[in-house]
């Protein structure tokens, strides 16, 4: 079956006909950029507004069912998220807080299986243990956009925000595995042992991680003999889609594999990347990354006539109340684990890494305990569960797990998103004092002198027909160091200095920039140069706009 026929398969004699087709994917990109863009402009997290809108279309009667697929999720959306996730996020932060991830990546899925398989015949009582397992499975990686999104617009502190995106890179590995074990149990009737379950773990990160280092150097040595930015561009992407699927080849994390890959790369661009290929690329894959993001989100929305259709013999209000409990018992596990692990964590960098950081505030480990927003992952997951035993029987919990795995991914990611904001203000917790703002303006403040010094001692050194220049140029990094705000409470008139000259000087680029285009509309210059000067101004503003 080809993917357009698999991803928008009808349950019904007729199929979907090209034309038809075509006609969906426009609606859905429409509906992307217009739902979002009403996000954006109502300050709230787009994915939300994406599941509640895509929620709300699938109750109007007579539209095509718009099915997600799990391969469709795993193997078309999946390598590219995770790839540029991995590309965005700090080595830096990413290894100084790998054991707090780590708890939460690997402990924490696991706490959750096992939570859910001893608590899940108290609220569905045609699940026992071994049920329980897998539907844990299913439900215990977190979003890798949703949390992070939300987190960043409402201003959480930066640690929290490192934790968030950390987790969510790693426990859909970690959950797969477990939804590994799980499926092994219910379907073949073997429960693996300590030994084999930690043998598996241990080849799922340690392969994963040789994969993905291995791909890394690969793009990296051939990197070296290429400058083109849509043939780099195109490469990017192969390497998102070939670690992945050489990490699942070979049986270990196809997940690892590519973030491994994509932390490196990320790293190494510096190295390998002229500026205007950076340029190209950072602009292509955030287009990407937002159209695949915005599908996800508005298909999942869409799934909720898929889902009721397997479920027979329970009422509405059953399925309401069903769905429910078990999101609380998942939102108790995760409140549970926090603060435990938290200590742990912190005793554990201590000792091993040697980090003299306090102990979180209580307020911070509930926030990141109430952060715990379930995605398509959890869904294509339980999509892929198979509908028969070994022994030919139907696999009667089934159709239960994909609602009640539905259920958590509306409840998590709209009550508790839509209730975050209240929960920071009640806690009265916020980004507070912005070190990363000070980071950079201490990375400024020394970029800025050792380019003085250079010039500087350059002035003396080359000839003197070009000590104008090089008086022109200090006098301009002169002026840009004056600017830099330094850190905490001190020079208020410098950042009013600083504001002041990025007004006038967006004053100015705009100036320039109706000249220019007067002259292209006078015919004066062609569109050749007009385009030129055009990315000449684009650039200049770029420096002088604030980024939201």
């Amino acid at each position: 079956m080809t993917l357009s026929a698999t991803l928008f398969a009808v349950p019904t004699s007729a199929a979907i006909h090209l034309p038809a087709v075509q006609i969906i994917v426009l609606v859905l990109l429409v509906g992307i950029a217009l739902v979002a863009g009403i996000a954006r402009r109502l300050t709230v997290s787009y994915p939300i507004v994406l599941v509640v809108c895509g929620l709300l279309v699938s109750f109007v009667p007579g539209l095509p069912r718009v099915p997600l697929p799990p391969d469709l999720v795993f193997l078309i959306f999946l390598p590219p998220l995770l790839f540029a996730a991995a590309w965005q996020t700090s080595w830096k932060e990413f290894k100084y807080n790998i054991i707090s991830i780590g708890m939460l990546a690997v402990g924490l899925v696991f706490f959750t299986a096992v939570g859910v398989a001893l608590t899940a015949h108290f609220f569905m009582p045609a699940f026992d243990w071994r049920a329980g397992f897998l539907l844990g499975a299913i439900v215990s990686p977190t979003d890798a956009v949703a949390a992070s999104s939300i987190a960043k617009k409402i201003g959480l502190p930066k640690r929290i925000v490192d934790l968030l995106e950390g987790e969510s890179l790693l426990n859909d590995a970690t959950g797969l595995l477990a939804l590994e074990f799980g499926v092994d149990m219910i379907v073949h009737g073997n429960t693996p042992t300590v030994l084999a379950g930690s043998l598996r773990l241990l080849w799922l990160f340690g392969g994963g991680v040789g994969i993905g280092l291995l791909f890394a150097a690969a793009v990296v040595w051939f990197e070296k003999w290429v400058d083109d930015g849509p043939v780099e561009i195109a490469l990017s992407f192969i390497t998102a889609y070939g670690a992945y699927l050489a990490g699942e080849a070979a049986h270990s994390s196809g997940v690892v594999a590519v973030v491994v890959c994509g932390l490196y790369l990320s790293r190494k661009s510096a190295t390998f990347f002229s500026p205007q290929v950076r340029l190209q690329a950072g602009a292509v894959w955030d287009a990407l990354e937002f159209l695949l993001n915005g599908f996800v989100f508005l298909l999942l929305g869409l799934q909720l006539p898929a889902v009721l259709a397997g479920i027979h013999g329970y009422t509405r209000g059953q399925l309401l109340a069903y769905g429910f409990a078990f999101s609380l018992v998942l939102i108790a596990l995760r409140l549970l684990w926090m603060y435990p692990a938290a200590h742990v964590a912190h005793w554990l960098r201590c000792v091993l890494q040697h980090q003299n950081d306090p102990f979180p505030e209580r307020r911070n480990v509930f926030v990141l305990g109430w952060t715990g927003m379930r995605g398509v992952v959890a869904l294509a997951a339980a999509s892929s569960l198979p509908y028969t035993l070994e022994t030919g029987e139907p696999f009667t919990q089934r159709n239960m797990m994909v609602f009640l795995t539905f259920a958590v991914i509306l409840v998590t990611l709209v009550l508790q998103g839509i209730s975050l904001p209240a929960v920071v203000r009640l806690l009265n917790l916020s980004a507070g004092h912005d070190e990363q703002g000070c980071d950079e303006a201490e990375a400024r403040r020394l970029r800025l002198r050792r380019a003085v010094d250079f010039l500087k001692s350059g002035k003396h050194r080359d000839e003197p027909s070009l000590h104008h220049a090089y008086e022109d140029l200090l006098h301009q990094y002169g002026h840009r160091l004056e600017s830099i705000v330094d850190c905490g409470p001190g020079m208020p008139a410098q950042d009013v200095h600083a504001r002041t000259m990025a007004h006038v000087m967006l004053d100015t680029l705009r100036v320039e920039r109706e000249e220019l285009i007067e002259l292209r509309d006078s015919g004066r210059v062609d569109e050749g140069i007009y385009r030129t000067l055009e990315r000449e101004l684009d650039l200049s503003e770029t420096r002088f706009t604030p980024t939201s």
